[in-house]
C-alpha cells in the first residue's frame, strides 16, 4: 500500500532515518563506493556535446565524462521546473506521492529521504547548492550544506567556488570515517546568463566562462525562431552552459585531487530543459530529456551508450540505494536501472511517465505526458480556452521576440498561441519530430498509437494514485476539466496566503532559538523506561506554554505523544517506556512548544537514538 502525507493539522514530524538492516564498521564504510551526484540547472540535453550539441566547445569536461562512462540516450526527468524535479529525485517518488508539487515546504511527509536512507546507511552526506529547492522542508538533515565555507556564501557562478566545497566535503567524510554522498548542485546555465541580467541588460559580470560565444554563431532549436534578441540571448546561454562545465571541471579536480576518484560513482543530469519557451516549466521533448551520465570505475564501459532503456529522475535514489547496498523502503515510483549500469538488459523500461502542476509563483498548469523512445503523449487539462499559461520563461527576450514577430508572421503568431493557450491533447513522433512541432493528435494514421498511449498514461496514474486520472477519464468534458483546475488553483491560492500568515511565526522562532534543548540517552532498552529532558528558559512575558513532546520510531510513525506544561527556567523531564516488541532500531524525538504548531515559538528535532534489544 501507498505511504500516504499526514494532514495538514497533525503535528510537524521532520522526516526519520531509513535504517539498514546491518551494522557495518569503518573498514566496511570506507570500502563502499562513494557517491557524487552533479546536476546542472536548466540546461538543455542536447547543449552537451557527448549528446550531439550542435555548437562546438560547450562542454569540454562534461564530454570526458561521458567519454569514461555511460550515456543514457533516452532519460528524462518527471518534472520540468526545479523544485519539484528534485524532490522526485531524492525520493523516488512521482510530486503528487510527495505532496511536493511546487515551490512550497511540506513539514510532514511520510516517507525517508535520499538523506536519511544515506545517512542510516553509514553514508557522510552533504550538499552543495539547491538545498531548499531539494528537500521536503528546510532546514534537512544534511551533514553539511558546503554551499557556505568557513562562514562565508559561496558564489554560485564562480567555477573555483566549486573546488572549495567538493574539496572541503570529501574531507569532512574522510574525517568522519565513512564513504561520501554528495550532491553539488552547478547553477548554471540557470538564469542570469552570463553577462545579461533577468530583463535582459548586458552586465559586467566578474565569472567569466572560458569560451564566450558570440550570437553569430549559435545554433537556433527548432522549437525556436531566428532573430536577433534570440541569438543574443542564445549566446549568454551557451556560455553559460560553457561556465557549467568549468564548475564541472573545478568539481572533478577536488575528487582527483583527494585520492577517491577510483572508489566514487558519478552520476551527472539537468534537472530539466533551458529556461526558454516550449522548453523549461512544460512537457515536451526537450522540457525533460536530460543529459544522464554514469561514470563507475570498472563497472561502466567506456564511451558506452545505451540507447535500448528509458530511465527517468524517480529511478535515482532506488539506483543509488542498490549502488550504496542499503536495503530500500517501501512506496518508490521508481525503480533501480543498476542492471542497466552494468550492461545487462532490464524489462519495464519502454515508457517514463512526466508531470508539472505548478510554477514558482503559484499557479497551477497541470499537464501530464507519456513517453516512449518514439513517441509522446501529452494530456493538458489546464487548456479550457481561456486560460494563459503563467511562466517565467514569459520574462525572456526570445518570448517578448514573439510577440513582436506574430503580428506580421502567421507561423509564429500560431506558435505564441500554443504557447499562451495550449491544446487539451497532443500526440508527436519525437523520432522524426523532436522539437514537437507537428500535432498528430487528429490524424487518423495514428489513431492506433493515441489509443495505446492514452492507456499507457491512464496505467501510469492508476499504479501511481494520481488524482488527475479522474479528470482525464472526463477528458472531453470541459466542465470538468475546468472545474478541477478551479480546485487544484484555489487549494494553491489558499496555501500560499497561509504561508504568508506564517512567516512573523517563522521569524520568532529564530529570536526564540534558545528557549529550550533537548537532552536524550545516548541509547535506550526495549521494553524499559528512559526520560527525554527539556532544559527549559520561558521569559515571564511568555508564562507558562504547553511542550508537545512526540516520539517516533525509525520509520516516521508516532508512538506516543505527550503534552505537558512548564513555564520560568528549569528541567521538564518526561518519561516514556517502549514495548517490549518495539520492533525499530531507533527513535526520533520532536518537540514544539506553544499552543499548536502554526503559531507554535520554537520547535526542535532530535536522534536517532539506537534502541538494544
Amino acid at each position: 500500500m501507498r505511504l500516504s502525507l499526514l494532514s495538514p493539522s497533525a503535528l510537524i514530524f521532520v522526516i526519520v532515518l531509513f535504517h539498514s538492516q546491518m551494522t557495518l564498521g569503518v573498514e566496511d564504510n570506507l570500502a563502499r563506493p562513494n557517491i557524487l551526484i552533479v546536476t546542472v540547472d536548466d540546461m538543455n540535453c542536447d547543449s552537451v556535446g557527448a549528446f550531439g550539441c550542435e555548437l562546438a566547445g560547450t562542454t569540454p569536461n562534461i564530454d570526458q565524462l561521458a567519454a569514461r562512462g555511460m550515456r543514457y540516450q533516452f532519460a528524462h526527468v518527471q518534472v520540468g521546473n526545479c523544485y519539484p524535479s528534485r524532490n522526485v529525485m531524492f525520493s523516488g517518488r512521482y510530486p503528487h506521492n510527495t505532496g511536493v508539487e511546487g515551490f512550497y515546504q511540506v513539514k510532514n511527509p511520510n516517507y525517508p529521504h535520499l538523506v536519511d536512507a544515506m545517512k542510516a546507511g553509514g553514508y557522510f552526506v552533504g550538499i552543495r547548492g539547491k538545498a531548499s529547492h531539494s528537500t521536503p522542508y528546510q532546514p534537512y538533515a544534511w551533514d553539511v550544506d558546503l554551499s557556505v565555507i568557513d562562514g562565508k556564501k559561496q558564489d554560485v557562478k564562480n567555477a573555483n567556488s566549486y573546488y572549495v566545497s567538493t574539496r572541503r566535503g570529501i574531507e569532512m567524510a574522510k574525517d568522519a570515517g565513512k564513504p561520501f554522498c554528495l550532491n553539488v548542485n552547478i547553477s548554471d546555465p540557470h538564469k542570469p546568463f552570463f553577462g545579461i541580467n533577468s530583463k535582459g541588460k548586458l552586465v559586467d559580470d566578474k565569472n567569466v566562462p572560458s569560451h564566450v560565444f558570440e550570437p553569430s554563431e549559435v545554433p537556433i532549436p527548432g522549437f525556436l525562431f531566428d532573430h536577433p534578441d534570440v541569438r543574443l540571448e542564445l549566446a549568454h546561454y551557451y556560455s553559460s552552459v560553457r561556465r557549467a562545465d568549468d564548475c564541472f571541471a573545478a568539481t572533478m579536480k577536488a575528487l582527483n585531487e583527494s585520492g577517491q576518484a577510483d572508489n566514487t560513482v558519478i552520476m551527472f543530469l539537468s534537472d530539466h530543459g533551458m529556461p526558454l519557451p516550449f522548453a523549461k516549466t512544460a512537457l515536451w521533448h526537450h522540457s525533460t530529456r536530460t543529459p544522464w551520465i554514469v561514470y563507475w570505475p570498472g563497472v561502466t564501459k567506456p564511451g558506452s551508450v545505451d540507447s535500448k532503456h528509458m530511465i527517468s529522475a524517480v529511478d535515482l535514489m532506488p539506483t543509488i540505494l542498490e549502488i550504496a547496498g542499503i536495503n530500500p523502503p517501501e512506496g518508490f515510483d521508481g525503480h533501480s536501472f543498476l542492471p542497466t549500469i552494468q550492461g545487462k538488459s532490464q524489462d519495464g523500461r519502454d515508457a517514463v511517465y512526466k508531470v508539472y502542476n505548478e510554477n514558482s509563483g503559484g499557479n497551477r498548469s497541470p499537464m501530464r505526458s507519456v513517453e516512449t523512445k518514439k513517441y509522446g503523449y501529452l494530456f493538458n487539462p489546464w487548456v479550457d480556452g481561456k486560460r494563459s499559461f503563467a511562466t517565467a520563461t514569459k520574462g525572456t527576450m526570445t518570448y517578448r521576440a514573439m510577440q513582436k514577430m506574430a503580428a506580421s508572421d502567421p507561423k509564429i503568431a500560431a506558435r505564441l498561441n500554443l504557447f499562451d493557450h495550449g491544446v487539451r491533447e497532443e500526440l508527436y513522433d519525437y523520432e522524426s519530430d523532436p522539437n514537437a512541432l507537428n500535432n498528430l493528435i487528429d490524424d487518423p494514421n495514428y489513431a492506433g498509437v493515441l489509443a495505446e498511449l492514452r492507456g499507457t498514461m491512464r496505467q501510469f496514474m492508476k499504479e501511481s494514485e494520481d488524482p488527475v486520472l479522474e479528470v482525464f477519464d472526463q477528458r472531453e468534458d470541459d466542465l470538468s476539466v475546468s472545474a478541477y483546475v478551479d480546485r487544484v488553483q484555489a487549494a494553491s491560492d489558499e496555501r500560499r496566503k497561509n504561508r504568508r500568515k506564517q512567516k512573523a511565526p517563522k521569524a520568532q522562532q529564530k529570536q526564540n532559538k534558545k528557549l529550550f534543548d533537548l537532552q536524550l540517552p545516548e541509547s535506550v532498552q526495549q521494553g524499559e523506561g528512559f526520560e527525554v529532558v527539556i532544559a527549559h528558559q520561558l521569559t515571564k512575558e511568555l508564562g507558562q506554554q504547553d511542550f508537545h513532546v512526540t516520539l517516533k520510531d525509525a520509520q516516521g510513525e508516532r508512538v506516543e505523544r505527550k503534552v505537558l506544561p512548564a513555564a520560568g527556567k528549569g528541567n521538564l523531564k518526561i518519561p516514556f517506556k517502549l514495548p517490549e516488541d518495539f520492533k525499530s532500531p531507533a527513535i526520533i524525538v520532536s518537540v514544539f512548544v506553544g499552543k499548536d504548531y502554526q503559531s507554535n515559538l520554537l520547535h526542535k528535532t532530535d536522534g536517532p537514538v539506537s534502541v538494544k534489544k
